[in-house]
């Protein structure tokens, strides 16, 4: 939820600050990181924690709101707290009650004007591949195994037309409401993508692949999308000048199967 700074300025005078955390999490037990109620959440856990550790109510924002089944090693909650709060004794109360699904990296107090959402100017995604004929059951539960041979050269050079501002409709999954002010129609799916590449770390298993991707922002499903296509042309399935005309054609059909969410992790998020 977001905290306008004039709501942060009042919490603070009544005796808070605002505090930002660094989180990673096991996405594997989780409907997702958005509170929903009726499942277990990332972001329903911490909040449910917190409030038990602080011994006040809690509201939770984070970077980035992540889908069932990925994976975190840098998502970035912000929340308010008494100020006469310990955080180290949070953190260690937090990660007794939490780890090891879910465990805080970091804590610290921050300005009141932050905001672990709006704050941020880029989040980053890593997803992992294994590439080869036979899976690995210690990988299992963070990559996705793909058994025929992949052209990396293609898929790498398939990355390069995504660099930049688009419309993503094609790679995304299309919002089910409009925005609440209802004056523009359904919310803009276009975004600004800053990187986007393979990389085979070599160590310790050779057959591993990383896809790393960052942006100033995501919409539901787009970069388990993209990877989906960028393995459809590893298998020479689709062609890598084939992109441009995806993306122009604003058609999810038309971007083929999306790719399974065990191998997706919020890498990192930054902030100015």
């Amino acid at each position: 939820m977001y905290v306008r700074p004039e709501r942060a300025v009042e919490a603070s005078q009544a005796g808070y600050r605002r505090v930002r955390a660094l989180v990673a999490y096991d996405g594997a037990a989780f409907h997702g990181f958005a509170v929903n109620p009726g499942v277990d959440t990332v972001a329903g856990t911490l909040t449910t924690a917190l409030a038990r550790v602080l011994q006040v109510p809690v509201e939770l924002t984070g970077a980035g709101r992540t889908d069932a089944g990925v994976h975190a090693r840098g998502q970035v909650v912000s929340f308010d707290a008494p100020e006469t709060a310990d955080l180290a004794r949070v953190q260690r109360s937090m990660n007794s009650l939490c780890a090891p699904s879910i465990v805080l990296r970091s804590i610290e107090w921050v300005s009141d004007g932050f905001d672990a959402r709006f704050s941020a100017t880029w989040r980053q995604y890593r997803y992992q591949v294994l590439n080869r004929p036979w899976p690995d059951p210690l990988l299992a539960p963070t990559a996705w195994h793909v058994s025929a041979p992949l052209d990396v050269l293609s898929m790498q050079l398939a990355c390069d037309p995504f660099v930049g501002e688009h419309d993503f409709t094609s790679f995304c999954r299309r919002p089910k409401i409009d925005d609440p002010a209802g004056e523009h129609g359904a919310p803009s799916l276009v975004r600004r993508v800053q990187e986007a590449r393979w990389e085979r770390p070599g160590s310790p298993d050779p057959d591993v692949l990383w896809f790393h991707i960052r942006a100033t922002a995501f919409c539901h499903q787009m970069v388990r999308s993209i990877v989906g296509y960028l393995v459809d042309v590893g298998q020479g399935r689709r062609h890598a000048g084939e992109v441009l005309g995806v993306l122009h054609a604003r058609d999810r059909a038309g971007a083929g199967p999306v790719a399974p969410p065990q191998g997706l992790v919020l890498w990192e998020v930054g902030y100015d």
